[in-house]
Parts: C-alpha cells; structure tokens; sequence
C-alpha cells in the first residue's frame, strides 16, 4: 500500500500502481469525468500512469492552467493525426501549448492549405476525438525511436533524438499517429468537442533562418462549442480594444521610423494620462515615506560591470557609447538600481535612518529585437515607477508588506481586481544563472513567502523566474477580457548591496550591509498604459481621463458662456474642452461619444441664465440640469469615491 496525500492535507492509503484517475473515482465519478491530468509530488503526469510510491497528489481540471496546457498539448498530437490522414507524407517538427491553445510545426511538402483545407482539418480533428482514442505513453530506446522514424523518413524527430538521453525516450499514441514526446496527455481524445485553427505562419526549423521553413498551425480547442464560441467573441472584442488602434484613435502616443523603431513618442492627451499616473504615485509614495531622486539616462560601463547587470544583460543592450577618451564607455541605463546604490553611497547611514526609500521615475533602455516589438507593451525605452528600499535584515518583511499594500492599492485605484500574486524562485537545477550565496537566496524567499502569506495573497509559485539577483512577487493581473499580464513586481535583494559595498553602521557601532528591495507597482508606464487602455477599452477611470469634460454650446450664442463654465470647473482642477465647432449639438454629442469624454455638459439659453449646465454621463445619457457647482460637487466625489479618499 501506498500513502497519496491531496490538496486539503488528508491521505488516503491505495495500492502501489493506482492511477491519478482511479484516485479521482475513488472520491467521486463527476470528479474523475473531468480530470485531465494530475500534478505528482509536484510534476504533471498522465491521469493514467501509475503511482508506485507515497506522493502528493493534485488532480488538474480544464479549471488549472496545468490542465489546460496538458488539454492543448494533447490537441497538438490530434492535430497531427488529423494531418497524417490528409497528407501521409507530412513531416512533424514541434508541437507544444502555449498560452492559448497550441501550435504545430509541420513540412506539407508541396501541399499549402487553403481555407477550404483549413475547414477540412477542423472536422477531421473533431471525427477524430469523437473516437475516444486512448493517448498512451511507451519507453523506447533511442535505437528503437531511430529505427522508427528513419522508417517513417521523418527528418525533424531524428534531429530531435540526436540530443536526447538513451533511457529519457518516450513516445505517445492515440489512434493511428505515434509522436516522440514527453508527455503528458489528457487520458482520450473525447475530452476534445470544439476546434479551430486560428493561424498559419511560417517558422524556420529550430529558429535558424538557415533551416527550412515549415508551416507553423496555430489552433485551439475547448471542452464545449460554447466556450470555443465565448472565446472567438472575446477575440473581437479584444481587436475593438487593441491599445495601438484606441491609442491612435484617442490621439495618446504614435510610433516614428525616423526617430526609431520601439520608441513610443507621447502625444498632448497620452502625456496628461501618463502625468496623472506620475502624480498619483507620487502622492502614494510621499505618504508612504519615499524621497524622490533623478539619475542621468546613461552611465559608465563599469556601474554595470560592478551590478551584474553587464554580464547578465550586455548582448540584450544598446552597444556601449564610446567618448573621444579611448577608455571610456557609456551605456544606455538598462536599470536603475545600481544609480539608486550609488546615491545611497553618498554619504555613512546609521542604522537609525533605515528604511532609506529612494524613488525614481527612470526611463530605461533595452534592445528588444525588431520581430519582439509590440506596441506599447514591448519597447525599446521604457520608464519604471521604480524605488529601491535600503533597510535592515529585521525590517524586510514589514516593508515588503508595505510595498504589497501600495501595489492592491494602485489595482483598486484603477479597477484590476482579478490578480494572483507570483513566487518567483531560482531555479535549484541551474544556479549558475544567479549571483549570491545559498544562504541569502534562502533568507530571501523565505521574507516573500512569509509576507504573501501574511496578506493573504492568492499566490502561485514558479521555479526559475526570478531575477538573476534575488526572488521576486510577480502581480500577474486578469483584464477584462480574461488575459493575464504581469503588472507590478517587488523583488528582495542581498546582491547588489555586497557588490556595491553598502553599508550602515549598526547599534553596536560596527559596520552591516543593508537589504534592498527593488519595487515598480506599474512596471513600466508605456505596458500599464498599454494594458489599462486595453482593460477599460479607453474608457478611463474619471480621475485618469485626459479629457474628463466637453462643454457644448448648442450656438455659437454660448461660446462665451460655455468658457465661463470651463474656466470655473478649470480651477478645480477639472480638464477637458469647449467644443466650439459650427456643428449642431447631436453632432457634438456624438463626436465626444467616440471620443470617451466622460461628461458631456450642454449649455443653451436656459443654462446660461440660470447659471447651470445639461449633463450627460458617456455610455449612460442624461443625468438632468445642474448648477455648475453642483457639477463640480459631483466630479470631485465621483474621483474621491474612485481613490478610496
């Protein structure tokens, strides 16, 4: 007998060689209709493989990202049978998940596929699942995986055999299709009711240019029509969304070959949006203690020798900036914290005056590659929110708490409340990706967990994503639409203040070395950006809008009037415009629609005379006739309610 210990802490004691599925039907047969996998002391199996020792055990549903990579992994293999029956010549590279639905690599030879074809593969793939077929996993040698697919004359799985382990082999079938594979895959093929290949785009075979090209099939599958149908409305919705095309639309920022590809330039309404963001940081961190700083856009090459940052990002920067002096170099700042560190050096710390917070809104370089660039989300200058907290080893955990509750409150402030909090972890196999010892990675995991626990955070934790200096708290957000971005990370250092010899001196007047801890709750501006336009669809919140207000007068008559209203509401610090234009009102009203004024504020002869304006909320409609300053009662508690103040 063996000992399986699940989610909730209880063990159950079955047979050695009880299966993840066969533990499901022992606690219900509803449960195990929908298993699709199982995470065996923390690896995900096959529902089907055999346990033959204590483990713990977490059966994995279409409701567990695990699940769903395992369900898309598997419709990748149906996808190849499915092609395999239409053309028995094609060829197979590599077929994994990704983020939604999957792909697979394939060489159609002279076959090219045309929408007629596409229709055809999808009801292949879907007469194929509704046969229930088994996906079953076998060990093979490597003389045995050679073997087969020099049969087959599949030159793609050759290349991949060269580089595996003889013993490590594994192959999966379902129906009349065998793939080399890891694994692992959903029990059968029926779990499968809905598909669609989304798009065909070319690939180079292991990403060499020097390679072939073959034909890359994007496709993904539900477990219901409905939700394959939920999921294509959620793709037009997001193209309506999409912040380059509201961006160019609502007149925010714009892109220029001749000042460079990935660097956005920030139209009049984009820089008011991004100044109220700047602000309302600003506020928050004053509160909460931090002294702000500005540091130059460049610095010399050896700042990033001594941070790290060098070694570890060099090939991914800008190239260095050499001056007439021939031993010296610049590079573009690719990070703030080592400028942060030398600020802190500037003069001896007593332990009496940490935590010392620095904060900088700093833009920053990285050469992305050119294919890489996206928008606002994937730049080549961006602008962190950034700070960098130098405190003692017993203040870590309460100041990264503090940090957490800047982070939730910057998310309520503008409605992201969908996030899971990420443990990002070294990776224990390959440590030589980091710098520092085990000891001070240990202690600083240790201070994220606890304090995540503390919060009460929903959490996830992922081996290997954390920053080559020190574990980090990844807030990976949920928008309106269901997608998951990363917004917000707070990472724990002991790195940096040993490379760069930080010190303080302690109550025992000898000298310590602090603890930083580096934090950014938006990130970046142009990705936050990016992601809010597309969360709200340009529909900002009240206190954010660029424009909060359009004052329309019905006739030229008004003109004066309606700047009279502007100027007053202008002191209170209310933005917008008189729309001035020789066009009837219902023009006016609907060209401020489309561009997502919040408040449209009509002013005729009977608001001038009674010194009061018409008011229309956008996407709401009339809310009646108020005095001006009634108006102005109502905006500032509508922002007031907003931020929580």
């Amino acid at each position: 007998m063996i000992n399986i210990t699940l989610p909730d802490g209880s063990v159950r004691q079955f047979e050695s060689g009880v299966t993840s599925l066969e533990i499901a039907q022992s606690i219900s047969e509803g449960l195990a209709r929908n298993v699709l996998a199982a995470k065996v002391n923390g690896a995900v199996w096959d529902a089907t493989r055999p346990i033959s020792e204590d483990a713990t055990v977490q059966l994995l549903t279409w409701n567990d990202d695990e699940g769903k990579n395992t369900f898309w992994h598997s419709s990748a293999h149906l996808l190849a049978e499915a092609l395999e029956d239409m053309y028995p010549d094609v060829k197979f590279g590599i077929g994994p998940p990704v983020e939604n639905g999957f792909y697979y690599d394939v060489d159609l030879g002279e076959h090219h596929l045309s929408p007629e074809d596409i229709t055809k593969l999808e009801q292949k793939m879907l007469e194929l699942a509704r046969q229930k077929n088994e996906y079953k996993r076998s060990e093979v040698s490597k003389a045995d995986a050679i073997e087969y697919f020099t049969k087959k004359g599949d030159e793609y799985k050759l290349d991949l055999i060269k580089d595996l382990e003889d013993g490590s082999i594994t192959f999966y079938e379902q129906g009349n299709f065998v793939d080399l594979c890891r694994g692992p895959h959903i029990p059968n093929t029926g779990f499968i009711k809905a598909a669609k290949v989304m798009n065909i785009a070319g690939a180079y075979w292991r990403g060499d240019e020097k390679n072939k090209q073959l034909t890359r099939i994007y496709g993904v599958t539900f477990p219901k029509q409905k939700e394959l149908t939920e999921y294509l409305e959620r793709l037009e919705e997001a193209k309506k969304r999409d912040h380059r095309k509201l961006g160019k639309e609502l007149e925010l920022f714009a892109f220029s070959e001749k000042v460079g590809m990935g660097l956005p330039l920030w139209l009049p309404k984009g820089t008011l949006l991004r100044e109220r963001l700047e602000q309302f940081m600003r506020k928050a961190q004053v509160k909460a203690g931090y002294q702000p700083v500005v540091t130059p856009h460049i610095g010399s090459k050896e700042l990033y020798v001594t941070s790290g940052h060098y070694e570890k990002y060099g090939a991914d920067s800008f190239q260095p900036i050499k001056t007439p002096n021939e031993n010296e170099e610049f590079l573009l700042k690719p990070m703030n914290c080592p400028h942060h560190c030398e600020i802190y050096k500037t003069r001896p710390r007593s332990y009496k005056e940490l935590p010392v917070r620095l904060a900088e809104f700093g833009t920053v370089y990285r050469y992305e590659q050119s294919g890489e660039l996206h928008g606002l989300t994937r730049v080549r200058g961006f602008t962190q929110d950034d700070a960098h907290i130098f405190c003692r080893p017993d203040q870590v955990k309460e100041e990264f708490i503090k940090v957490i509750d800047l982070v939730l409150y910057v998310f309520k402030a503008l409605g992201f409340d969908d996030y899971t909090a990420q443990i990002s972890l070294r990776d224990p196999e390959n440590k030589a990706k980091y710098i520092g010892t085990d000891e001070v990675w240990e202690k600083a995991e240790s201070a994220i967990i606890e304090a995540a626990a503390e919060k009460g955070l929903r959490t996830v934790t992922e081996l290997g994503e954390a920053a080559f200096y020190g574990p980090k708290l990844d807030f990976m957000v949920k928008d309106a639409l269901g997608r998951k971005w990363q917004l917000g990370t707070i990472q724990v250092d002991y790195n940096l203040p040993e490379r760069f010899q930080l010190e303080y001196i302690g109550a025992d007047n000898q000298k310590h070395r602090p603890v930083m801890i580096h934090r950014a709750p938006f990130g970046s501006l142009e990705r936050f950006v990016a992601v809010l336009i597309e969360h709200c669809g340009g529909n900002f919140p009240l206190w954010l809008s660029p424009e909060q207000i359009a004052i329309l007068p019905i006739s030229e008559k008004y003109h004066e009037y309606a700047q009279q209203v502007y100027d007053q509401l202008q002191q209170d610090d209310i933005r917008g415009y008189v729309d001035n234009r020789d066009e009837k009102i219902g023009r006016k009203i609907r060209d401020a629609e489309v561009r997502k004024v919040p408040y449209m504020l009509i002013v005729g002869e009977k608001e001038q005379e009674n010194g009061a304006v018409s008011v229309r909320r956008h996407g709401e409609g009339d809310l009646g006739s108020m005095s001006v300053e009634e108006f102005g009662t109502l905006f500032q508690r509508k922002i007031a309610e907003m931020l929580n103040n």
